[in-house]
């Protein structure tokens, strides 16, 4: 008889244990798969915003399949780190500037080039343009996908205290740029006396007149106050800044058709969404600093471009003739 209850407890708790790992596995199996997505952006940025919005809409659509993530201000692995993790096949999304895919298809890096673009239309024709998609594939055999490279946060331009119409007018003239060598190249073809420093020492920097001015964005120009600091605004447009999402292809490929259409148009249509807002906080921005005293002045654009043509022959890995491509491709669609 005791043997009968004891082996019929030891039955007990074999059963309860198999029922728990079976419930277990149960409630893992109707977990969402976590894709973790990385940015630099402030939470009151325009791209986290609308980034954040279409994953809130994936996560409605595929509710209990798939579950975006999103962690703005470098939280997560960002930049070249976070492009790293995409190709190692993690479930994870990098938000990033498509130079950064640039380091695996050069020609990436050529797209956010010097003195490309004076709208945002021209830069959409070209991420929609055969020779992009043919950079898309090239990227997917090096384990990447484009789920988008339309994210757009600004032109750039250069200010100073002196009006600047040509290059001839930036000869000696030592404007703040970031480490980037497609920076420094562009400002020393023209002319300009580049200083590489993070953005957190440009203010304290002019205002020691360690440098002579700095070149960035209204929306920079407006929050860090620089009207303060400089008057003159040179309207250059040299750098269009513009965002991609890049996904591991090996991630991609496992999803169903559905989940990949959803993630798709959710992705695209909020690119679409921030750069209607970029353009409205453009002129948000523009008409703060006008009214704060600083002075816009537009500048001889073809002389600018002329100057940095060079920049696309020389910079590593570019495929020949590539400006000339982009240039051709700003006028389709």
């Amino acid at each position: 008889m005791r043997k009968k209850l004891i082996l019929s407890g030891i039955l007990s708790l074999i059963f309860m244990f198999l029922f728990a790992g079976c419930k277990g596995d149960g409630q893992k199996a109707n977990r969402p798969r976590v894709i973790k997505v990385s940015h630099v952006f402030q939470t009151n940025e325009p791209t986290h915003i609308y980034i954040s919005q279409a994953a809130d809409r994936i996560n409605e659509k595929l509710k209990g399949q798939i579950e975006f993530q999103v962690y703005p201000n470098g939280e997560l692995p960002s930049y070249k780190d976070a492009i790293e993790q995409v190709m190692r096949g993690s479930d994870f999304v990098s938000v990033v500037d498509p130079s950064y895919i640039g380091d695996y298809v050069p020609d990436f890096t050529a797209l956010v080039g010097p003195m490309l673009y004076t709208t945002y239309k021209q830069y959409t024709n070209v991420t929609s343009s055969d020779f992009v998609k043919d950079l898309e594939k090239q990227a997917e055999a090096k384990g990447i996908k484009v789920l988008s490279l339309d994210f757009i946060f600004g032109f750039r331009h250069i200010v100073t205290n002196e009006v600047i119409t040509t290059p001839e007018d930036l000869k000696g003239v030592k404007i703040r740029v970031p480490a980037s060598k497609l920076w420094i190249d562009t400002f020393n073809a023209l002319g300009a006396n580049p200083v590489a420093m993070p953005w957190s020492e440009t203010v304290s920097a002019l205002q020691q007149k360690v440098i002579d001015g700095t070149e960035t964005t209204y929306s920079f120009m407006s929050n860090s106050k620089l009207y303060e600091l400089r008057k003159n605004v040179a309207l250059t447009s040299h750098f269009l800044g513009t965002g991609g999402v890049y996904i591991s292809t090996k991630v991609w490929d496992s999803f169903t058709d559905e989940q990949k259409q959803v993630i798709q148009e959710e992705i695209t249509q909020a690119a679409i969404d921030n750069n209607k807002r970029m353009a409205e906080l453009d002129e948000e921005f523009k008409q703060d600093i006008v009214a704060h005293g600083m002075i816009l002045n537009d500048v001889n654009i073809d002389a600018f471009r002329e100057k940095t043509k060079k920049v696309f022959d020389e910079f590593p890995g570019f495929s020949p003739n590539v400006y000339e491509k982009i240039i051709e491709a700003e006028q389709d669609n």
